[in-house]
């Protein structure tokens, strides 16, 4: 790649071109001296703890050795010319392009291990005793958020379990929550719509009435029989309480097949926004967030892995888009049977070394706990 300045989202995607031609990272690792990949794994650490341009008296200091500042310069040009750093202007130091972060991850990333204290921590914030499996799931997002100070993801896939109870709690005139709670112990919410005037009373009878019908059966299949007695007029309810059935199975039918996401800390992909450019992209990233298809399924790539991936920017569609990176793990039972995913969405420059354990550790003791 040409020395020089030009847009993000087209250097990292010449970069990552660039990084296949030369046969992945091993390879290029492996074309890389001494030197050149020492300067290059102080320009990353230095852009891990700043955000900011590196400039070649920065590594010369944190290098505490006879190399000069032009000497330096020359190492970082030549990694420019390899396609591993850029420079966002001309006055500027350099920044790693998308391909020299997957080649440090790949090559030179030194992953610590976790202290007792964060152990314990984790510990205590996912294993709490009586805690229903969506309540460990939730507690489990949470703590890789706040440990990573990133934004925390877990999911499940669609449950086949049966049911066990549902409710209807009213929120306002025309709104209910509707909660359901399946075999496993997962429980689910969904806001529904209510008709003009429902008395309070009729929440009642209509969260009995799907009760009594749902234990033991999926959605779908309670689904059926109640549209049967609905039809029959077999149903032991009024006209009123069932538009309220209806339409609570209908809002459980309707976007369920994707399986659950939670997600905790949103709000840390606004921490340490530097331009609009970026501010921009995290708008993009909080709209993926929302409609979450896009997120599951790359989550679930995660299931083909042993342990933890990473998914940095454009090596994804989605994160592409987001300057961000993914650092997820597969959740595993005790049997080795895919339960989920547990993750981490970040800037580009997150601390690999200090997440990856993290996410690693916790989603083996989340497996260990669901399993």
């Amino acid at each position: 790649m040409a020395r020089g300045t030009g847009d993000r989202e087209t250097i990292d995607r010449q970069a990552l071109e660039a990084l296949e031609g030369l046969g992945g990272p091993p390879r290029a690792f492996q074309q890389m001296n001494e030197r050149s990949r020492e300067v290059f794994r102080h320009v990353v650490d230095a852009f891990v703890e700043t955000g900011e341009p590196v400039a070649s008296r920065t590594i010369a200091r944190r290098l505490g050795s006879n190399l000069s500042s032009a000497t330096i310069r020359n190492v970082m040009a030549d990694l420019e010319e390899s396609g591993l750093l850029y420079a966002p202007h001309i006055s500027a130091g350099r920044l790693p392009t998308e391909m020299g972060l997957r080649l440090f991850v790949d090559g030179l990333l030194e992953v610590g291990d976790l202290s007792d204290d964060e152990r314990r921590t984790i510990d205590a914030q996912c294993a709490g005793a009586g805690r229903s499996v969506s309540q460990v799931l939730t507690e489990a997002s949470g703590v890789v958020a706040e440990m990573s100070r990133c934004v925390g993801l877990v999911i499940a896939p669609k449950s086949e379990a049966g049911l066990k109870h549902v409710e209807f709690v009213p929120l306002s005139d025309n709104r209910a929550l509707v909660i359901l709670v399946d075999e496993n112990g997962v429980v689910e919410n969904r806001v529904m719509p209510l008709p003009p005037g429902l008395p309070p009373s009729k929440l009642i009878e209509a969260g009995n009435y799907l009760s009594a019908r749902l234990r033991g059966r999926t959605v779908e299949d309670a689904r059926v029989l109640i549209d049967s007695e609905i039809a029959r007029n077999a149903a032991e309810i009024d006209q009123l309480t069932a538009k309220v059935v209806e339409q609570g199975l209908a809002t459980w039918s309707g976007g369920h097949d994707d399986g659950l996401l939670i997600v905790s800390g949103r709000s840390r992909l606004l921490e340490n926004v530097s331009a609009l450019s970026d501010l921009e992209r995290i708008r993009r990233l909080m709209e993926a967030l929302e409609t979450k298809k896009d997120i599951l399924r790359l989550l679930n790539e995660s299931q083909r892995a042993e342990g933890v991936q990473i998914f940095i920017g454009a090596e994804s569609a989605l994160f592409g888009l987001s300057g961000c990176s993914v650092i997820a793990a597969p959740l595993t039972d005790q049997n080795r049977r895919y339960v989920g995913a547990i993750g981490v969405i970040g800037p580009t420059r997150v601390n690999y070394a200090r997440i990856v354990p993290v996410v690693d550790y916790t989603a083996k003791l989340i497996g260990r706990l669901i399993g």
